[in-house]
């Protein structure tokens, strides 16, 4: 009789939730994870437990656009994000999972003078962090990328734009699959379809967590929870400057790979990128309403499809295939919110918008160190919740305003 083999699972069923942990993460995103498997690595922290009302990456890390890049217009941002892009570069063989990672190049397309000041602005902070990062003409795009139309019979024609070598695309249920099965092959317990339902707390410190699957405490709790973290730390009694919106997105029928570079235009509010399956992912600026709806809209389709076919009328006729919803919790100065609250033993990972997801890795370091220290890192020292009290702002709109 011959032999049947079945496969391994990814990471094993959890036994029963523990009355009590060292830390807990609320979120089983890429920043929840990642942040349990720098706990284990860096810090030898394994009694962790990372609650997911729904299933490991059905928020944000499952409905981002996949674009990995560090050329942010404030120091402190592209400090960061270069250093999160160092450590996707060998993230594959850090989980030994192949990742998908391709570093293609990211355009940043300008249409006025106006826009080529801000991206020679953005260029200049770059180059003084070693970022690779540099303004070209309109020539020079479509050298690099044959398959755009630089016309200049179009609403926004061209006028050059930021290049951005390193910037890439990745695939994203891959990076929260591998950062899953490490955490568990070190003894985290990943409790899937459990949901915190509130908090109890004795005078300026937490000391339980309530769920559907019963009480626990833990010494520390980070929310990694993106589009839900206001509603979150308002059960805990911690106000956050977070508005929550929606950000649509759409994907084509595969088509022959004919695009390896990254567009993105401000001014149309749209970016375009090329799987590895051939679908041409299609996105455009968070709604300018405030919601939890998941349903998506057809002047949405509309707009971003009409911009597209300027930069790329080849698309005439693809068809769309899928087209969803994702929550982004966006802070007023568009740039994350990171560590210590006045609640002692709460902490939070949040306000990232739609570009959380490319800061997963440092994230989780810092993070992951802060937990482990009780010390604020410096490279996350101004994303501090303080920072709206103390009118000590990171303005990062000018590198955000595409959202992502």
């Amino acid at each position: 009789m011959k032999e049947i083999f079945f496969p391994k699972r990814m990471f094993r069923r959890p036994a029963e939730l523990k009355r009590r942990y060292d830390v807990v993460i609320i979120g089983g995103g890429s920043h929840g994870l990642a942040t349990a498997y720098y706990l284990a690595k860096n810090h030898g922290i394994t009694n962790v437990a990372i609650l997911e009302k729904s299933y490991i990456g059905a928020g944000a890390a499952g409905r981002n656009t996949t674009i990995i890049r560090s050329n942010y217009r404030t120091p402190e941002g592209a400090e960061f994000y270069q250093a999160s892009v160092g450590l996707y570069e060998r993230l594959s063989q850090d989980l030994d999972f192949n990742l998908m990672f391709s570093q293609h190049g990211h355009f940043t397309l300008a249409h006025s003078d106006r826009s080529l000041v801000v991206q020679q602005e953005r260029a200049e902070v770059n180059k003084l962090l070693g970022i690779d990062s540099r303004v070209i003409s309109a020539e020079e795009v479509k050298e690099l990328c044959p398959q755009i139309s630089i016309s200049r019979d179009v609403t926004w024609p061209i006028l050059g734009a930021l290049y951005h070598a390193p910037g890439g695309i990745i695939r994203h249920d891959a990076v929260v699959w591998g950062y899953a099965r490490k955490v568990d092959e070190a003894g985290i317990e990943i409790h899937q379809g459990v949901e915190v339902t509130g908090f109890e707390r004795k005078g300026s410190s937490l000391t339980k967590v309530k769920t559907t699957a019963g009480d626990i405490s833990a010494g520390v709790v980070l929310s990694a929870t993106a589009g839900w973290s206001s509603i979150l730390a308002d059960m805990a009694g911690v106000p956050l400057p977070i508005t929550t919106s929606i950000l649509q997105a759409f994907v084509t029928e595969p088509v022959k790979p004919f695009l390896d570079k990254i567009i993105v235009s401000a001014q149309m509010h749209i970016y375009v990128s090329q799987t590895d399956r051939g679908e041409f992912l299609i996105g455009a600026e968070v709604e300018p309403y405030p919601t939890y709806s998941n349903k998506g809209t057809f002047p949405f389709v509309e707009y971003a499809a009409r911009h597209v076919l300027e930069l790329f009328p080849q698309l005439h006729a693809t068809r769309i295939l899928r087209h969803w919803t994702g929550l982004c919790d966006m802070s007023p100065d568009y740039s994350p919110i990171m560590g210590l609250t006045e609640l002692d033993g709460f902490l939070v990972d949040c306000g990232w918008g739609t570009y959380g997801f490319k800061a997963a890795p440092i994230t989780g370091v810092t993070l992951a160190e802060l937990i482990a220290t009780g010390e604020t890192p410096a490279l996350i020292e101004p994303f501090k919740l303080e920072r709206f009290y103390t009118d000590t702002l990171v303005s990062e709109l000018a590198a955000a305003a595409v959202s992502h």
